[in-house]
Parts: structure tokens; sequence; C-alpha cells
């Protein structure tokens, strides 16, 4: 039987994509507000983009970066600006997928559950505070915590011993084939993709990414379960 179900965060259980892409837009309006001289919100956005890209998501000081990039001296006020719109705009679009909560409540009944996130644990957590679902979660596993990312097998290896659970009793539930389907798939989890937000159009490109089931909402997971049992 199926024990336990594993769920990774970004775009599978929230809007990710959306969140990011408003947040950043947000800011870079309230840093026009504040005095930037460039006004060009698509090409502060593409700058901006390229700063991401190239020191990282976890990164603390993108709009400093951004500042830089545009050949302008350090200004406290435009940075705080792009801050503070961002923070408030995250908050505004942190909220589940529509079904997820009463889903998370009818698989409790019946499997243990578990996060398995790329990522900095206190940032992890906080999404899951406030997405309003950390109580549904046995264990939350991080790649901060564990010192490497999924696809590696040790964080999925870890998140079972955890919970106490064999690969052939877990289900791994995530957005991206290249970390989620192909890291459960490694370390024996049956698999599950969640065919949405910006990684939607990617294909498996061999056998060891292909999933064992692929819905769009998180709401047809209970369904397809029964099908992943082992025999």
């Amino acid at each position: 039987m199926l024990k336990a179900i594993f769920f990774d965060i970004d775009d599978t259980l929230y809007d990710s994509t959306t969140l990011a892409r408003m947040a950043r837009l947000n800011s870079i309006r309230a840093m026009i507000d504040a005095g930037l001289e460039e006004r060009d919100e698509e090409k502060l956005y593409s700058l901006l983009q390229k700063v991401i890209a190239k020191f990282g998501s976890n990164y603390g000081k993108h709009y400093d970066e951004l500042l830089k990039e545009l050949g302008m001296e350090w200004n406290p006020k435009i940075v705080a600006a792009g801050v503070v719109a961002y923070e408030h705009t995250k908050f505004g679009y942190l909220k589940p997928f529509p079904g997820v909560v009463p889903t998370l409540i009818e698989l409790r009944q019946h499997y243990k559950l578990g996060v398995i996130s790329n990522g900095l644990a206190v940032k992890q957590w906080e999404k899951l505070i406030n997405l309003g679902i950390h109580h549904f979660f046995d264990v939350v596993v991080t790649s901060e915590e564990v010192g490497c990312e999924k696809p590696e097998v040790e964080i999925f290896k870890l998140a079972m011993e955890k919970l106490g659970v064999s690969a052939r009793e877990c289900v791994m539930v995530g957005d991206r084939i290249e970390t989620d389907i192909l890291g459960g798939k490694a370390s024996g989890m049956k698999t599950v993709w969640v065919r949405r937000g910006k990684y939607s159009r990617v294909e498996p490109k061999s056998e060891e990414e292909k999933p064992d089931a692929v819905i769009s909402e998180v709401v047809e997971l209970p369904g397809v379960l029964s099908k992943l049992s082992p025999q």
C-alpha cells in the first residue's frame, strides 16, 4: 500500500509563477515612483530577471544589483521601495491553488504527508505558514538542511527516513520534470507531474523523466493514487 505523499511547493501548491511576475513588476513600479530615472518597465523587468538569474532567487540584494546594472549610485530609498512593494505583493498572491486545502484534508485521512523542497528552510516554512497549510505535513525537508538539491536522491531518502517509509510506499508530486519527477523516480518512488506553471511545456527527455501520472490540478490527485499502489 501507499503510505506517504510528498509534495513540492512552488507551482504545485500555489501559483509561484504569477506571484513572482507580479511582485517583480510592482517592485519596479514602486522604484520608479521613488525616483528611479529609468522608466521603461519592460527594460527594467528584463534587467531584474537577468540579475536574479545571475545571483539566484535567494540572494538578498537584487535591487542593489539592478541599480548597478543601470549605472546608478546606490540609493537606499529606491531599494527600499522595491523591497516593500515586492513583499506586499507577495503576500497578496500567496494563496493555495483552488482545491488544495480540501485535497490535503482528504489525503491526511489515509496517508502521511510531507514536503521536499529546494531552497532555504526558513523561506520554505514561511511559504507553508502563510499559505495556511503547514499543519498538514508530518515532515518538511529542504535542500539547505540536507546539503543537496532535488533531483539528488539523498534528499528524497532523508524524507523517507523521517517518515519511516520505503520508496515503494511513496509518491512524489511536483511541477518540475528535471527535479521532482527525475529525483523521485531515481529514489524509487512513484511520481505525479502537476503539469502547470512555467515548466508545463517541458517534455520528458528519457524514461527516467517520465512520470507515472500527469494531472493539471492537485485536486485530481486522490483519483490517481489508487492506480499507483504497488501490486
